[in-house]
């Protein structure tokens, strides 16, 4: 079983130095959505309860600079409705559900939820926020895959926030 504590530590500054180096401070979304990701990580790869990982996460060093309600409605939301979310983003994907890393699920769990539930938030914010915090906590090139089906995830369930979005039509 990884070590929650270590991962996250190592991982949180990771990201510290990630930004720091860009020069930009972090929102309390942005920060939301890494501890979300985290305890989606953690629930992924050891199915854990969402109320045990909910607390370990608020527990972390950090998490008080966060948007506590996001985080809250992001990790429930993402472990409660996981199945429903892989089937929206299932079809957009180059291999299967099981090669996906566990960051890459994660993300797109994550990103996938943001688009269905978070209406408020232009559909644009939520593929980037998604593509940076995979490209903080993913592999190499994996924010680019990330990029990829969220886009076509954003086709289908925000096409009527941009008249200029069009399903793409298949031949």
């Amino acid at each position: 079983m990884p070590d929650l504590d270590k991962t996250s530590s190592i991982k949180k500054t990771t990201a510290q130095n990630i930004t720091a180096k860009k020069g930009l401070p972090k929102s309390a979304r942005r920060r939301a959505r890494e501890f979300a990701l985290q305890g989606i990580y953690h629930w992924l790869i050891n199915q854990e309860d969402a109320g045990v990982i909910d607390a370990h996460m608020r527990a972390v060093t950090g998490f008080d600079r966060c948007d506590r309600n996001h985080f809250n409605t992001v990790l429930h939301g993402v472990i409660g409705n996981a199945e429903s979310l892989r089937k929206v983003f299932i079809t957009h994907l180059d291999r299967k559900l099981e090669e996906l890393s566990p960051i890459e699920h994660g993300v797109l769990l994550l990103g996938t939820f943001e688009l269905a539930h978070h209406l408020e938030v232009p559909y644009r914010v939520v593929i980037n926020e998604a593509v940076e915090v995979a490209k903080d906590y993913g592999g190499t090139d994996g924010f680019k895959f990330v990029n990829g089906v969220l886009d076509k995830v954003a086709l289908l369930l925000r096409s009527a926030e941009n008249p200029t979005i069009q399903p793409h039509e298949k031949k």
